[in-house]
């Protein structure tokens, strides 16, 4: 029996989303307070109540929602009413709460290793000189056995490099001083935006993004990225990027599944693609492309669905559109691209109806079991069961310390990497040296002494020898014979 859920409707009509589709992914776009935060509330609440683990981006800070019931009002009892939604109960979800400067929730590691050149290229928008220099710094720390785990690893290995440049080119190219220091520097600027907490150990296990509570319900990890998405974009999306390569890298494969084993829902997807380098975005292209088969849904969230690359965009089974305005001609021309993704309903408009939705309607075209799309049809979204609006502190604090995960994280570790083994070789380096040099000022001294004390021997036998040779002279004068002879008469007493 397959599983389904309402995600909205109408008068007459009732849109079901089938999860052994789920993870054909999808998109949710439209312009700003058309309540795209809403629709996302209500797939991450039915996902979890079908056992499917959700993990999310909390951009706006009002997803916190999640974890507490909704109240019932007169609007959403309408709505209810409208769509004809059976055994509707308000309840909070079971969430966890993330936060890569550890403010908001468990915080989220991981290693410079596990990033990766190419990613950390895109991050710190290197160019391709600098690029390579890069991807040979990591080749040398893989061949000399040293870690790259935080950001003073890397800078530390750069160091080095560059200090060993010319022994290291002939083996892995030509290595700049000039490149490395602006790599150093692009380094530095990311260490100011915060990027020092993501990468740092222990590094962030993905089973544990990938659980379900005691009812059986999936888990809705909230990672808050308030602060982040201000303060550096990239280091945002360079973290949503790493985890899908991870996810690809790391799950197995599980065929045609009932259900996902994990949903992904990446708001403010542009900034993913945002001066990406091609190489990166034809990588994520490929793991989009190919993660469905690990069990894995991935949603993007963004004003337009032109945000995202075309060949992202055709990998996308799910489309729930939002109003768009058409204020220009740009804005027009986007409405009637957008119009044209969605399989045509003779009794809908779609191009019109684009700049006519209500805030809380749709346009929505799903993917039926046989993976086939829908013809597109204008909804109003069902309410979620849980609060529309954020936690307070206090509230967010009671889930935190209640977590299965509590103090797994919460401490890092500095264990011995490039930075530590390559401080204690230049220790080392410098004893040595020092040694060496007193050895070489003792042995100066030493000769020093010794050259001194010859010469002074040398002066006093000098001396002697000068003596003997005037005596020697004097004996073999006439003179000099006379005195021999007086102490030879002396002697003998004659």
């Amino acid at each position: 029996m397959s599983i389904n859920f309402v995600i909205g409707g109408n008068e007459t009509t009732q849109v079901h989303f089938s999860a052994k589709t789920a993870n054909r992914h999808g998109m949710i776009a439209g312009a700003t307070g058309t309540g795209k935060t809403v629709t996302l509330q209500i797939l991450a609440e039915n996902f979890s109540q079908i056992g499917v683990p959700v993990f999310m981006a909390d951009v706006k800070g009002d997803l916190s929602g999640l974890g507490a019931s909704g109240q019932m009002n007169d609007k959403i009892q309408s709505r209810i009413d409208t769509i004809k939604i059976e055994n509707y109960s308000n309840r909070a979800n079971p969430t966890l709460f993330w936060d890569l400067f550890a403010k908001q929730g468990h915080p989220v590691h991981t290693t410079i290793s596990e990033m990766g050149p190419l990613l950390l290229s895109s991050l710190l928008e290197l160019n391709e000189v600098q690029s390579g220099i890069l991807y040979s710094a990591f080749a040398i720390a893989d061949d000399n056995g040293l870690l790259l785990l935080d950001l003073k690893d890397l800078r530390s290995m750069l160091t080095w490099v560059g200090q060993n440049a010319k022994t290291l080119s002939l083996e892995y190219g030509n290595i700049s001083g000039s490149s490395i220091g602006a790599i150093q520097r692009r380094l530095l600027v990311l260490e100011q935006q915060g990027a020092e907490s993501l990468f740092a150990e222990p590094a962030l296990k993905l089973d544990d993004l990938m659980i379900t509570d005691f009812s059986g319900q999936g888990v809705i990890s909230i990672l808050d990225v308030t602060n982040l998405i201000t303060q550096s974009p990239r280091v945002y999306a360079s973290f949503l990027i790493w985890l899908l390569a991870e996810l690809y890298e790391q799950l197995p494969e599980v065929g045609d599944a009932e259900k996902p084993k994990l949903v992904l829902f990446f708001d403010e997807a542009h900034l993913l693609f945002d001066r990406a380098p091609r190489s990166l975005v034809d990588k994520i292209e490929q793991v989009v492309r190919l993660i469905r088969s690990k069990g894995i849904g991935i949603y993007f969230i963004s004003q337009s669905p032109l945000d995202i690359p075309e060949d992202i965009m055709g990998q996308l089974g799910t489309k729930i559109q939002h109003a768009l305005r058409a204020f220009t001609p740009k804005d027009k021309k986007t409405v009637r691209m957008v119009a044209e993704t969605f399989r045509e309903n003779p009794a809908l408009d779609t191009k019109k109806v684009i700049t006519e939705l209500k805030t809380g309607e749709a346009l929505v075209s799903v993917l039926d079991e046989n993976g086939a799309p829908t013809p597109v049809e204008r909804i109003l979204i069902c309410p979620p069961v849980s609060r529309i609006g954020p936690l307070n502190d206090a509230e967010r604090e009671t889930i935190i310390n209640r977590s299965p995960l509590k103090g797994r994280y919460d401490e890092e570790i500095d264990r011995e990497s490039a930075y530590e083994i390559l401080k204690h070789r230049a220790e080392q380096k410098q004893l040595s040296e020092e040694v060496r040099a007193k050895a070489e000022a003792d042995a100066k001294a030493e000769k020093k002494a010794r050259s001194s004390s010859k010469k002074r021997t040398s002066s006093r036998q000098s001396y002697t020898e000068s003596i003997t040779k005037s005596i020697l002279r004097s004996v073999g004068s006439s003179f000099g014979r006379q005195i021999v002879r007086g102490i030879m008469k002396t002697i003998l007493g004659k």
